[in-house]
């Protein structure tokens, strides 16, 4: 039985444990005391701490499987010859003299290849095996590209036709005239805003030949820049920045109203599952705080059962209502006002990459303190693009 299995297995088996020993300790009036309270706490943290551990090792199987793919292709055809030609930014020589380049300020030699790739802030373009080694890692440190649609645009606003209403059919007589009845369209513009970050290296580390360069920028830029990206896409106000799902304007539609600040019930994440209409329901997904998560496992259904059920497959997320969760660390958590759980299809939140990401080596910034700056920066923007794919749920005022 592999390890992975087991874990999911025993988290499965102490929330039963957990659900029985609240059930049991509820007095008539539906609560528990301050120590059973406790007690159950520690049981849930477990929960937690179990479904942490088997995150940690379905990442680490992943990397291995990623790891043990073969390191070059089978020839297939005649020695000597090639199948297709890089060009451009996916040349070895342009590879090879980027990374040369961020090592080494010296290296002159170098220039004429990274022409292709300068970019006009006066940084250099990252290589194209590289940058999809970063878009990988963006999506490990962010949730959100997990769930959105991602795009690419090489420059300007792209303009996203919507459309607005439906026509519709309508009865009509014998002979009688055809009611005309048009769909009415409107546009999403996508832009792109700047998100950059300043990593600094000494350079006695930097000159290490053992030191990976490469993994540690890749890294580190995946998660500065990840953790602003998924802050931008559920609260970003859409000033210097994408817009948020949470947003007011721009954001999901309201789905219910909580009828307290700082409590949820049953009924309510009914309502917000059925306000959302049938045909997003297919694909739709739970996106909440921690914290609302561990109000919500308390809540049972009208037939007894608890709306949360961990996962006990492996690569299968925890389920409300049967349908994925997932959770975040920039959603709001239970307050008065707060718009605390969003339910619904992620795949209308269209998360725009400007192509290209440009890293750039600073000599002189750090000097004085013996370190070295790299700059990486990218341009990206993100809109719901239609409002109606996701329900949120908002605390009473």
């Amino acid at each position: 039985m592999s390890k992975i299995l087991e874990l999911r297995e025993k988290r499965a088996k102490v929330w039963e444990q957990a659900k029985a020993f609240l059930d049991s300790k509820r007095g008539e009036d539906g609560l528990i005391s301050a120590e059973d309270t406790a007690n159950y706490e520690k049981m849930e943290a477990e929960v937690v701490s179990l479904g942490k551990d088997i995150d940690r090792l379905e990442r680490q199987q992943a990397l291995d499987l990623e790891l043990a793919k073969p390191v070059n292709r089978p020839i297939t055809s005649k020695p000597g010859g090639t199948d297709e030609h890089k060009t451009g930014r996916a040349t070895d020589e342009y590879k090879e003299a980027f990374w040369r380049a961020l090592r080494n300020k010296n290296s002159f030699d170098v220039q004429n290849a990274l022409q292709i790739g300068t970019d006009s802030e006066g940084g250099y373009l990252v290589p194209d095996e590289f940058e999809r080694t970063l878009i990988q890692a963006l999506e490990e440190e962010n949730i959100f590209r997990s769930l959105a649609k991602i795009i690419t645009t090489s420059s300007g606003d792209r303009k996203i036709p919507v459309v607005a209403s439906k026509g519709t059919a309508s009865w009509v007589d014998e002979e009688g005239p055809i009611p005309e009845s048009d769909d009415a369209f409107t546009q999403v513009s996508i832009g792109a805003y700047k998100l950059a970050t300043m990593i600094k290296v000494s350079e006695e580390l930097l000159n290490d030949s053992v030191f990976n360069l490469q993994a540690y920028i890749a890294k580190e830029f995946a998660r500065r820049i990840g953790a602003k990206e998924e802050e931008a896409f559920f609260i970003g106000d859409g000033t210097g920045k994408p817009t948020g799902i949470f947003n007011a304007t721009g954001g999901a539609e309201l789905g219910v109203t909580a009828a307290s600040a700082t409590a949820l019930t049953v009924d309510e994440v009914m309502d917000l599952f059925y306000s959302l209409k049938s045909p997003y329901r297919k694909r739709a997904v739970f996106v909440m705080n921690d914290a609302t998560i561990k109000a919500i496992r308390k809540l049972k259904d009208g037939s007894g059962q608890y709306i949360w059920q961990p996962s006990i497959t492996a690569g299968q997320p925890d389920t409300i209502l049967n349908r994925p969760v997932k959770t975040s660390a920039y959603v709001p958590t239970i307050a008065a006002s707060a718009k605390t759980i969003a339910f619904g299809d992620f795949g209308y939140y269209w998360v725009a990459d400007r192509q290209g990401r440009s890293f750039q080596r600073l000599n002189e910034l750090y000097a004085a303190t013996g370190q070295v700056g790299f700059k990486g920066s990218q341009r990206v923007d993100g809109k719901l693009i239609l409002a109606e794919a996701i329900k949120v749920l908002q605390q009473k005022a």
